[in-house]
């Protein structure tokens, strides 16, 4: 019963991700951050799943855009979270300690 109880979660999960990933462009740089251009990161972020490439690909693109998402109330909770840590760190990417 606990299995299915977590994937229940984790099913839940992936379409608010998804409407969270909707928000707004924002512009750092010459980097212009679209959150839901981190649309195939949601299922490493929202499980045990290594990143895909694709995934990876874009973290990297939006590196500069990650304190902006960990100030965002919206994203916060996604970009905090200790899957998201793994995420960053299988990509290769330094996980911002301070923003």
């Amino acid at each position: 019963m606990k299995l299915m109880k977590s994937s229940t979660t984790g099913f839940l999960a992936v379409p608010l991700l998804a409407a969270l990933l909707l928000l707004a462009p924002r512009d750092v740089g010459a980097v212009t951050c679209v959150a839901s251009e981190l649309a195939s990161c949601l299922p490493a972020m929202t499980s045990p799943a290594a990143p895909t490439t694709e995934c990876c690909t874009k973290l990297k693109e939006q590196q500069p855009c990650l304190c902006g998402y960990l100030k965002d109330p919206t994203l916060r909770m996604y970009w905090s979270s200790p899957n998201a840590k793994k995420v960053a760190n299988t990509c290769g990417i330094p996980y911002p300690i301070k923003c």
